[in-house]
């Protein structure tokens, strides 16, 4: 079934690579689609040869598979931390996810998800620093601090994410954390809107409709169209 179901090019690859080559991420992560879309069972074990072989995205990706099953948590964050120790970004904030969250047997840990949050973040991951900032803003595993929360807001902006320039916005309008200024916060509000945000698209008609009424109305209805399709994805 693999054999006649691999692209041309993935199967030249290896051939070239020589039979006893690791196997590429992409070909990792495509197994771990097959296992978690389809339910294959070759997939699946695949997956769990390369993770005792200790690859660290074969363990990340067998770890978050390995989440959606509860009576699997404790294996999952096994292999979660040990690709996360290794240095995958992914990892470590899939791990902070499931610390946060904990399990059925298991009160979440917010304190304990904290450090692995931060280590995918340092690692440029933009959900993960914008996690830290909301976790900073609500006191959540950590001391209540706006202005940590506005640091780690900042980077998750920088790194692209939408909700976080939203954030980030109405830090700097209302002065919370850091210094009020009209300027950035319009500056991040307008950000969050070319990404397609709704509620910084709402927030920028209201603030645009004195001064220019035919854009705030083109602004309410991108938001009301993109609100279904959008809001799951920040």
């Amino acid at each position: 079934m693999h054999g006649a179901a691999t692209p041309a090019g993935a199967g030249a690859s290896r051939s070239a690579a020589g039979p006893d080559a690791p196997p590429s991420s992409a070909q990792i992560e495509a197994a771990a689609m097959s296992a978690s879309q389809t339910g294959s069972p070759e997939a699946r074990q695949q997956l769990q040869r390369w993770a005792r072989q200790g690859l660290p995205v074969a363990e990340r990706e067998l770890g978050t598979l390995y989440r959606k099953q509860p009576e699997r948590l404790g294996a999952a964050r096994q292999l979660l931390e040990h690709a996360a120790r290794a240095g995958d970004v992914e990892a470590a904030f899939q791990l902070g996810e499931l610390l946060r969250a904990g399990g059925p047997a298991q009160a979440g840990q917010p304190a304990r998800a904290w450090p692995w949050y931060r280590q995918a973040a340092e690692g440029r991951h933009a959900k993960a620093a914008l996690t830290l900032g909301q976790m900073a803003a609500n006191g959540e595993g950590v001391r209540k601090d706006a202005a940590v929360s506005v640091q780690w807001l900042a980077v998750a902006s920088e790194l692209g994410n939408a909700h976080a320039m939203f954030l980030l916005s109405n830090a700097y309008r209302y002065g919370v954390g850091v210094e009020r200024d009209e300027r950035k916060g319009l500056k991040w509000l307008e950000e969050a809107a070319e990404h397609e945000y709704p509620p910084a698209l709402q927030d920028l008609a209201l603030a645009v409709q004195n001064d220019d009424a035919q854009r705030a109305g083109h602004l309410l209805k991108e938001a009301s169209e993109h609100r279904r399709n959008n809001w799951n994805k920040y």
